[in-house]
């Protein structure tokens, strides 16, 4: 289990595995539930890099990042 401390977003922490470089028990901690949730799920056992490259620049409005972006930068932290 990987656990990523988020930065410039509702959320505190995203907590996640990898198997077989998929991507699976994706947990946001805080953060907007039903948006937070509906990423989990739809990233649910896709590949890493994938993941990466759907969601990496993403911004919540005037933001420089979001949840998605901070799973993405999560996701290159930890395949390095």
């Amino acid at each position: 289990m990987y656990k990523y401390k988020t930065s410039g977003t509702c959320s505190q922490a995203i907590e996640f595995d990898i198997v077989d470089d998929k991507v699976c028990n994706v947990r946001f901690i805080g953060g907007c539930s039903g948006n937070t949730q509906g990423v989990a799920k739809l990233v649910e056992g896709m590949d890493v890099q994938d993941v990466i490259n759907r969601l990496d620049g993403i911004r919540c409005g005037f933001k420089p990042t979001s949840c998605p972006d901070q799973l993405a930068r999560a996701l290159k932290q930890a395949t390095r």
